[in-house]
C-alpha cells in the first residue's frame, strides 16, 4: 500500500478512508463458588391463555375458577418454560391486536397502591454524560440486604481506558470489595437523583459493586427501579 504523506508542502487535499473496528468483549459471569451463571428469558404464556381469553372460552370468570380446580387451562404445556430470544416489544389493544398509534399515560399511585393521578408520560432527559459525571455518594448497603430489598433490572460494567483510570477504578473496586457492600449511586451534585441513561428511558437507582482478584478488578453498576417491602402484619386484626 503506498504511503500517504499528509504533511508535504504541496497544496492539495488528501482523502483518506477510516473505519472503526469493534472488538467484542467476552464476559463470563460466575457465582461465589466459581460456577457459571447466565440470564435467560422463559416463555410464561401466550395470548390465548390470558385471563380475558380464558373467561371468554369458558363462558365467564366463575367457570374459569372451576376449570382451574379441575385442570390447568392457563398453562400451555408445549410453550410454557421454553427459552425465548430475539424478541421485539409491541403494544396491543384490548382485543389483543397490535396497536400502531399509542399514547403513553403515567399512573401515579400512593404507597397503598391507590391511584392518585393519571398524566401524559414525561420524557426525561439524559443526566449521565461527560458534562455531568456521577459523584461518589459514600452511602453503602450490605449486599445481602440489597438483594432482599431491591429488584435489579439490569447491570453495566465500568472499565478503564488508561493506567490512570485503572488505578482510580481499581481503588474503588477494592474499597467496595473489602466492605462487601454496594455503593448507592445517583445523578446530580449530591448523587441523590435517579439515573436516566438515555433520553426517555426508565429512571433507575444505581448500586455500584466492586470485586478484585490480585491486580484484576470488576466494577458493576446494578440498576433498580423497584423496591421490595414486607407486608404489614395484620394478625392483630384477625
Amino acid at each position: 500500500m503506498p504511503e500517504i504523506n499528509l504533511s508535504n508542502s504541496a497544496k492539495r487535499d488528501a482523502v483518506v478512508g477510516l473505519e472503526s473496528i469493534a472488538i467484542p468483549v467476552r464476559v463470563r459471569w460466575i457465582d461465589r463458588n466459581g460456577r457459571g451463571v447466565k440470564s435467560v428469558r422463559l416463555m410464561k404464556s401466550t395470548s390465548e391463555f390470558q385471563i380475558d381469553q380464558l373467561s371468554e372460552s369458558f363462558g365467564g370468570i366463575e367457570n374459569v375458577s372451576q376449570a382451574l380446580i379441575d385442570g390447568d387451562p392457563e398453562v400451555d404445556m408445549e410453550m410454557a418454560g421454553s427459552y425465548v430470544s430475539g424478541t421485539s416489544r409491541v403494544y396491543v389493544d384490548q382485543e389483543g391486536q397490535v396497536a400502531h398509534r399509542v399514547e403513553e399515560i403515567e399512573v401515579v399511585r400512593d404507597p397503598e397502591g391507590n391511584e392518585v393521578e393519571r398524566r401524559p408520560r414525561r420524557v426525561l432527559l439524559q443526566n449521565v454524560c461527560e458534562d455531568s459525571p456521577l459523584v461518589w455518594s459514600g452511602k453503602t448497603i450490605p449486599k445481602d440486604e440489597a438483594i432482599r430489598k431491591f429488584v435489579f433490572a439490569g447491570k453495566m460494567q465500568l472499565s478503564h481506558i488508561n493506567g490512570l483510570t485503572y488505578d482510580f477504578l481499581f481503588s474503588m473496586a477494592k474499597e467496595l470489595h473489602d466492605k462487601d457492600a454496594l455503593l448507592l449511586l445517583g445523578a446530580g451534585p449530591k448523587s441523590n437523583q435517579p439515573l436516566v441513561l438515555r433520553r426517555g428511558t426508565t429512571p433507575y437507582r444505581g448500586f455500584l459493586e466492586g470485586r478484585i482478584e490480585g491486580d484484576k478488578y470488576c466494577l458493576l453498576l446494578h440498576l433498580s427501579n423497584l423496591e421490595l417491602k414486607a407486608p404489614e402484619d395484620q394478625s392483630e386484626d384477625l
